[in-house]
Parts: structure tokens; sequence; C-alpha cells
């Protein structure tokens, strides 16, 4: 009888590192993580300290050592995937040394520069980049460098993206994949090639690049003394591995073989949407990325502030936490329903805290609340704060859904835990939720699946690529909750969508001062 196979998942998130060992059949064996911080320094500034990635790295992998059966797991893992938040920059010196901290996707200092790389390369966001320029983007963080910090700037010999700095301490090799490299703006994503005018006007050449891959290759092994430490076998492939959006929708199934889209709450709240050509809709902000599968690619809507969102106002409003605040709005959602409070005393809450993206492309806008009265409670804080963060996730998958007919989304990520959250999401966007049972079935788990194809390519004697993609890359078969809209509250939300609509465009020109 052969030995089960086992695949490992990386996971750099913003708020922390997550690893999963899969079997080749899904089933989970293995699920740790450890939490990471973000530094903000100065207004509008997102960092991180690039160090604190290995001891978190180290601490799961450690675990995982001690905790999973060596014999039966650990030494039939056959690959490790990597995934991870994508466009921050890590900024390397000609002895690999870090030169600062990393430049989180959530930094907003470089929207000058965004109009600046514009400007230097004619027509780029649509013959090019696929996307807007915008400071959350890689490219326009080195060319802030370039002006603020030139001693910096000087002494960089290699700009590597957060999951493949980690590739780098596990294998020694610079390499990227397709789908990461798409949000740097220094790809051109239809040709998926690096674009050397692009790299040029911020300063830079092709030399300062990592190599290119598809997520389906693989890119080199594990160093023999890290494969030691961590009880896995010398020799392991590590695979190219995707941003973590496209390695999200691996681990969902979506790809253009099925007729679903994604959106993923989390810190960010992600609309995804795969295509088998490219194509660009930049007049509405949308992203337009490299697939993780080889000639396919994506069209995404990303809101800034979404769990994000929640956080700040639980602790605002003095619950103990988070799940504290849940469970109070599920007690008394009854009650408020009973009275129609929500409709008779409305708030509505912008959740703009941190800039925006999609539709707006704001790096300048600022969170409100509008109607608050002396009859307001901290539960109609919250309960606008859901409304607000579903509205702006409605607003990107109105454009992203406009030429679809798509009706259905599979959600993912930590928001997908609070029923109350989805529930409404339904309402307001009038499609169905489909939530997995397991909370597995995020970035790490698509990372696991992505280098399991790439360990079967690399074997595959008869079976086409086409085939195993549909055999690895397949739908949650267990979705646990279905969020199926109301159609009277989706007519209720509709009419206050127009208000939160027209309040923003009353409050966009206060953003620039």
């Amino acid at each position: 009888m052969c030995a089960m196979k086992y695949f490992i998942g990386i996971d750099l998130g913003t708020s922390g590192i997550k690893v999963i060992i899969k079997e080749e059949d899904d089933t989970i064996a293995f699920s740790g993580y450890h939490p990471l911080k973000v530094e903000r320094l100065k207004p509008l500034w997102s960092e991180q300290v690039v160090g604190d990635w290995w001891i978190a790295l180290d601490s799961v992998m450690s675990k995982m050592a001690l905790q999973v059966d060596r014999e039966k797991v650990l030494n039939n893992v056959r690959g490790i995937g990597l995934t991870g938040q994508m466009h921050s920059a890590v900024l390397l010196d000609d002895k690999h040394q870090v030169l600062r901290n990393c430049i989180l996707w959530n930094d907003q200092r470089s929207s000058a520069e965004c109009k600046e790389l514009a400007s230097k390369v004619e027509n780029c966001q649509d013959t090019i980049t696929g996307n807007i320029i915008m400071s959350g983007f890689t490219a326009p963080k080195i060319l802030w460098l370039k002006k603020h910090e030139p001693d910096v700037f000087n002494k960089i010999d290699k700009v590597v993206l957060p999951k493949d700095y980690v590739r780098f301490l596990l294998s020694g090799q610079f390499a990227t994949d397709m789908s990461d490299a798409s949000g740097t703006m220094w790809l051109d994503v239809k040709k998926r090639q690096w674009s050397v005018e692009m790299i040029n006007a911020c300063g830079l050449t092709i030399n300062h690049m990592p190599q290119l891959y598809e997520s389906t290759d693989i890119t080199g092994t594990l160093h023999d003394h890290l494969a030691e430490r961590w009880g896995l076998p010398t020799k392991t492939p590590i695979g190219a591995g995707a941003g973590d959006n496209a390695a999200g929708a691996i681990g969902c199934g979506i790809n253009t073989l099925n007729n679903r889209a994604m959106v993923s709450l989390g810190t960010s709240g992600v609309s995804f949407l795969p295509t088998d050509r490219f194509t660009s809709n930049t007049s509405n902000a949308l992203h337009s990325f490299c697939h993780a599968l080889p000639q396919s690619w994506h069209l995404m809507s990303v809101i800034l502030n979404c769990t994000s969102c929640i956080d700040w106002v639980s602790e605002l409003t003095g619950f103990t936490n988070y799940l504290d605040m849940i469970q109070t709005l599920n007690k008394e959602n009854q009650e408020v329903d009973k009275e129609d409070k929500v409709l008779k005393d409305p708030i509505w809450f912008l959740p703009y805290l941190n800039g925006e993206r999609t539709p707006h492309n704001n790096a300048n806008l600022k969170g409100s609340f509008y109607g608050l009265t002396n009859n307001h409670s901290r539960l109609d804080l919250c309960r606008s704060v859901f409304e607000g963060v579903s509205f702006a996730l409605a607003d990107g998958l109105d454009v992203l859904l406009e030429d679809s007919p798509i009706d259905t989304v599979i959600a993912i990520g930590g928001g997908t835990n609070n029923d109350y959250w989805c529930q409404m999401l339904a309402d307001i966007t009038n499609l169905t939720l489909e939530v997995p049972g397991s909370s597995d079935l995020g970035p790490s788990f698509g990372a696991a699946r992505l280098i399991q194809i790439a360990t079967c390519i690399q074997s595959a004697t008869t079976k086409s690529k086409e085939d195993i993609y549909k055999d690895i890359i397949r739908l949650p078969t267990s979705i646990t909750k279905i969020f199926k809209p109301n159609s009277i509250k989706h007519q209720q939300f509709k009419e206050k969508r127009i208000i939160f609509k027209q309040l923003y465009q009353l409050l966009l020109p206060l953003s620039s001062k």
C-alpha cells in the first residue's frame, strides 16, 4: 500500500503567518499560526519588521515538527507552497541583508509618485500594467524611497515580495510568480513578463528583479539544515506559489472551469473573478492580474478597510473583543428588527479609515459617521460599521460582475465566521454566499494545492496538465452555510445605499484637505 502524500502551505499574511499540511485528498493534517504586528510610525505609513517573519515561521514549523507524526506525515511531505500579502516591498543589499522595514500593501505615502510613474510611461496603465498605479503597489514605493531615503535606495540590490523573501530564506533562490508580480506594476500582465520600461522608470534594472515563474512551477528545494530542523525530507521542493488572493481562489476551486466568483473578508475585502483572457477596467479601479494557472487571468476589486473596521469599532465602543460584540449584536438583532430602528433612525458609516481602492482610488479618503442622534447606542454604531463595509464591498462587486451572469459567490476569510454579517452582505449585494465548512480553505490551502500540482506535473507521464488541474482544483465539497438574499431587506438596503453614495460625493472635496 502506497503512503499518503502530504503538502505544506505557508501563508505570510499581514496579521500573522499560517502553516497547514494537507493530504493529497485535501484532509488537513496540521494547522498552525503565529501573529505579527504592524508598525504605523507616521500618518499613511504601514510597515513591518522583516525579521519578525522568520521568528514567526520558525515558531510554527518547530511546533509542527513536535506535534505531527514524523513517520506517517512529515517523511511523506512532497513539497512546500508559498503565498502571502501582495505589493509589500522588501529591500535587500548586495549581501542580501534587509535595508529597512518592509513597506506594506496598505501603506498610502506614495500617491504623488503614482502620478509621476504613470506620466513617465505613456498609456502604461492600459497597455502594460492593466491597472491604475496606486500607492499600495510596489513600484511607487520605490520612487518614494528614491526621493526621501536615497541612502537606502542607492544600496538596493534586490526588491522582493514578502513570500519571496521567505523563499530566499528557505532555499537561497530569488524567484516570484506571475500573480504576485502582477501587483508590483513592473509586470507586463498580458505578456506575463517583466516590463523593462516600467522597471527603468523607477531607477532600477531587471537585475534587481527575481526570476519569474508560473505558480505551478518548482523554483528550488529546502535547505538541508532546515529540513533536519523541521523533520522534513531533504531536498523538499518549493513551489513558485501565488499572491494571497490568487492562492485563496485556488483553495476554493475558483478558476475558469466553474461558474463562481470569490469574496474574501479579511483585513482588506477582496472580490475575485477569473477570466481566460487578459482584460482591464481601469476606469473603475479594478485590478487585472495574472491568475495562478498558466494563460489565465483574473479581475479583482479591493477595499482596504474590511475586518480592520470591525476590529476598530469593537475596541472603540468598549467591547471585550470582537466576538463579544458579535454575540451582543446577535442577541439584540431580533429586537432591532421588531422596532425597525435601522430604518427609522438610520446611521451611515463611510469605512475609509485608510483610504480606498475600488472603485474610488483615493488614498486621502477618511472614515465618518453620519446621522448620529442621542437615541443611538454603541450597538447602533457597530451595526452601521458592518453596513458601511458591506456597502463598500457591494460597490466593488457591482463593477466586477456587471457583465457576468454569476449570482453565487464563495466567501472565505475570518469575517465568514459571523453569520450576522454574511446574511447582511447577501441582502445588500443580492448574491447568494456559500461558506465552506473549513476555515483552512484559504491562501495557505491554495498554496499547498499549487505545490501538489507542480509535483504532479513533474512526475506525470500520461496525464495532461489540464486533467491535473481538474483533479486538484475542486470546489469545496462541504458548503456548511448558505446565505440567500432577502428581497425585502435588499430593497431597504438599496435605498440606504443611495445616501451612502451621496455622502461619499459630498465629502469627497474635503479629502484633499
